[in-house]
């Protein structure tokens, strides 16, 4: 069993150091709850914003301080960290997704897919879809629009990832359908869908709550490999922590449904195929 912690928070404007000791103190909390794999969501640090001017000056190196603290985390428990934040190269921002393992940075990802006015704010990622193997699992990375692109789950499960950890900041601007507390919200029905369709576990974390001009969402879940729930969904209105027991072997399992149903064989790659940095898969 993989143990997955689910970091649901706030990251305040104009805040980066306080947000940075947050992120930093929901890792340890969840790890001191047995979690394997800490989550954090999207822009943990400095904070979400789509404010260049804002961004521009704290965005970070991949060796920064905000990564050096995450690897001193896991480093302290034995464990993964996965969250974002804001990168710094060149002349150029990324919103950027990394996996930190005790020894440093195992999984590097720049988000493919800029939501909204986070055209004008951050340069397109250029990192490719990661798929790494860890000792928690076998596991790919996106962010948040990521998944409303049904090809990236799609090639990440397609080069093996057994889990896809999602940083997120889900908000308002894609969706009408309105929710109640407690429900589903459609972007976390969508994580479910492709989890089912693709045969994997998706994991997202969301921020939550109002700031910078931008409501998040909350409502942070993992879906297991069937569409079903593994955890969550989580307030959609408060931070929250939680840790869920997840069986990564489902993530194989869930590609026989019986004799005859087997979603990955029965693709007709003679008619259609997927490509991913110019391979077939």
């Amino acid at each position: 069993m993989t143990r997955i912690g689910l970091a649901q928070i706030l990251s305040r404007p104009g805040a980066a150091e306080a947000n940075r000791k947050a992120s930093v103190d929901a890792a340890a909390s969840l790890f001191e709850q047995g979690a394997d794999i800490v989550l954090l969501p999207e822009m943990a640090v400095p904070w979400y914003s789509t404010d260049r001017e804002a961004l521009a000056p704290l965005a970070e190196a991949l060796d920064g301080p905000t990564v050096t603290d995450w690897q001193a985390e896991a480093a302290r428990h034995g464990g993964l960290v996965v969250g974002g934040f804001c990168e710094r190269s060149g002349d150029d921002i990324y919103n950027t997704a990394v996996a930190v393992g005790p020894d440093g940075v195992v999984a590097h990802y720049r988000k493919l897919h800029l939501f909204d006015v986070e055209k004008h704010c951050f340069t397109r990622g250029d990192a490719g879809l990661t798929v790494t193997e860890t000792a928690w699992g076998t596991i790919g990375l996106c962010i948040c629009y990521d998944l409303r692109f049904v090809e990236v789950v799609r090639v990440l499960a397609l080069r093996g990832a057994e889990v896809i950890c999602v940083p997120t900041a889900w908000v308002r601007g894609f969706d009408r359908r309105q929710y109640a507390e407690g429900e589903l919200i459609p972007h976390a029905e969508g994580a479910l869908v492709q989890a089912n369709l693709s045969q994997v576990f998706i994991a997202c974390a969301s921020q939550v709550g109002a700031g910078d001009g931008v409501e998040c969402l909350g409502s942070s879940v993992v879906a297991d490999p069937y569409g079903g729930v593994a955890a969550g969904p989580l307030s959609t209105v408060r931070e929250q922590l939680e840790v869920a027991d997840i069986d990564l072997s489902e993530a194989k399992r869930a590609q026989a449904r019986s004799e005859l149903i087997k979603p990955r064989a029965d693709r007709r790659t003679d008619v259609y195929g997927v490509l991913h940095e110019g391979e077939p898969l």
